[in-house]
């Protein structure tokens, strides 16, 4: 009897979990219904995801970007969806046990995402509505839910007293045994109603949260139909790319990074949709001139091609946050000038549409001898729609956290004194200019090649100032120039490779390269944070 007990209670608190999880889907579902008319960019998980990435610390930051790449966004959503069912669950046990704490519980997770909601950088008047939608749907599916789990918990109990009671004291009368029929009768038609209200609940919350959700994602779909659509008109100028550019090697990184290749590390769960019909940027601040320019006006004003190397902070020695394109845009200089900005400006605070901001050093945006431009083509095509479309700012020289911006819409001419960028203040460095580096690409860590002649090779880059030559060392010994690429210009990489007679074993490979300037790559470690990472990469190559 004792077991049976254990037993059912047990059950229904597994109930009032299951009962917890299907109002957290009903909250989530809701609130995405909500978001579909007000506010998409509101939605709970999407809201406090960001919040999360705003405040979460700087090393989690890296090591999440180390662990996870370009999925790290997508990792953070699985964390706070396990998150969410855990703490839903718990709420729903609260709400059997001790009503309504449960009810209370989710009171409060509606008030964190209401919270996370209406402070993010883009949050519009309607952002309160889903999470204030959501939090009152799941409330009341929970205490519906629980009320009838509890009545069904009562019945049983009253059933299983009877049949114990009856137990104890021999047969019942005719006139006693349809009660305890009844109330057994009873709790079978409270489980059915909890069940059936349960699965009603849960199949709700389903198809309207998908529905919604994928309505809200069909403007993306049909943004990214404009970006199809889209003609750009062939550039006024264009790079010459030198005979001698590229080597043929299997396993060395192209010249050009393809567009689904290139790195993405940004700060947006969700990729933001911009109508270039619709898309202004602004600049202002302190500037002589307040000017707004639309789409057509930044692409009448004369395309150009530029082949620019982009390299992440975030990039660790011998990592693949960085990548060579050729960007079709405007140089910035020329839309700053439009403006006018003050003598004693030294900043510009670029925003994206969703808030995010860079603190870009004036002078290299103005100088007429580097390329710092407005991009609005990649590689050949309309900027994809995770790298910014419609535009996106490209600097030379500089890591993307301070001069990157995707997404753009304003230029605010400022000072480092008085405008802080979304980095600045969570560890970062305000000037970030790249240090120069090199990789080895092939043979890659941790694969058997077998012995003979084999090409060691790579990339090596030092924007704006250029890559004079690449050495490499095997097992320790003497440093080895390698053959170096020509280079397109002193903004991109170049390739480099060292023939190399690999006899069995394990073999330690080092690379290091020489910039322009005469300056040697450091052989110091330094980690990621406050401005990049520094160091030779050393890797081990098994020979066979």
């Amino acid at each position: 009897m004792v077991q049976k007990f254990v037993r059912a209670r047990v059950g229904f608190l597994a109930a009032a979990a299951l009962a917890g999880g299907v109002s957290a889907a009903v909250f989530l579902a809701a609130a995405e219904l909500v978001a579909l008319v007000s506010a998409p960019e509101s939605s709970p998980i999407l809201a406090v995801g960001s919040f999360v990435i705003d405040v979460v610390p700087q090393p989690l930051k890296e090591l999440a970007i180390a662990t996870f790449g370009e999925y790290d966004k997508i990792a953070l959503l699985a964390g706070l969806a396990l998150a969410v069912l855990v703490a839903s669950a718990a709420a729903g046990v609260l709400q059997y046990l001790a009503p309504p704490a449960g009810v209370a519980a989710l009171v409060i997770a509606g008030g964190l995402s209401l919270a996370a909601a209406v402070t993010r950088p883009d949050a519009t008047a309607l952002a309160a509505l889903p999470p204030i939608g959501g939090a009152a749907a799941g409330c009341l599916v929970l205490w519906l839910l629980v009320g009838r789990l509890r009545r069904w918990a009562a019945s049983s109990a009253a059933a299983a007293s009877d049949l114990a009671e009856g137990a104890r004291g021999g047969e019942r009368s005719p006139v006693e045994q349809p009660t305890v029929h009844d109330k057994g009768a009873a709790a079978v038609v409270d489980r059915r109603l909890f069940l059936r209200a349960t699965a009603l609940a849960a199949s709700s919350a389903v198809l309207i949260g998908v529905g919604a959700r994928a309505l809200i994602n069909a403007t993306s779909s049909s943004i990214a139909a404009v970006r199809t659509a889209l003609r750009l008109p062939a550039p006024r100028a264009t790079v010459a790319v030198p005979a001698g550019a590229e080597f043929d090697i299997p396993g060395l990184s192209p010249l050009f990074t393809p567009n689904t290749e290139f790195y993405r590390v940004d700060t947006a769960l969700t990729v933001p949709s911009v109508d270039p019909a619709q898309w202004r940027l602004v600049i202002d601040g302190m500037v002589r001139q307040r000017v707004e320019l639309t789409f057509q006006d930044l692409v009448d004003r004369g395309l150009r091609e530029y082949a620019i190397t982009l390299t992440c902070v975030s990039n660790e020695v011998g990592g693949e946050l960085v990548g060579n394109a050729m960007w079709l845009g405007v140089p910035v200089r020329d839309v700053l000038r439009l403006a006018v900005p003050d003598a004693g400006a030294d900043m510009v605070l670029s925003r994206s549409v969703d808030g995010f901001t860079a603190g870009t050093p004036l002078e290299p945006l103005t100088d007429d001898g580097l390329d710092a431009i407005l991009a609005v083509g990649m590689n050949g095509e309309p900027l994809p729609l995770e790298h910014g479309f419609p535009v996106r700012m490209v600097v030379p020289g500089l890591y993307g956290y301070v001069s990157a911006t995707k997404w753009l819409t304003e230029l605010k001419v400022t000072t480092f004194a008085a405008d802080e960028a979304y980095w600045t203040p969570r560890g970062y460095s305000a000037r970030a200019p790249i240090k120069f580096s090199s990789r080895i690409d092939t043979p890659r860590s941790g694969t058997r090649i077998p012995a003979g002649r084999t090409a060691i090779a790579g990339v090596a880059w030092a924007q704006t100032v250029g890559i004079e030559r690449v050495e490499v060392s095997i097992d320790d010994g003497a440093w080895q120039s390698a053959t170096v690429s020509t280079p397109i210009s002193d903004d991109t990489w170049v390739q480099w490779h060292l023939e190399w007679d690999a006899t069995p074993g394990a073999h330690f490979v080092a690379v290091r390269a020489v910039n322009r300037k005469g300056e040697r790559q450091t052989d110091q470690r330094a980690p990621i944070a406050p401005d990049g990472s520094t160091g030779w990469q050393r890797t081990l190559i098994q020979v066979s």
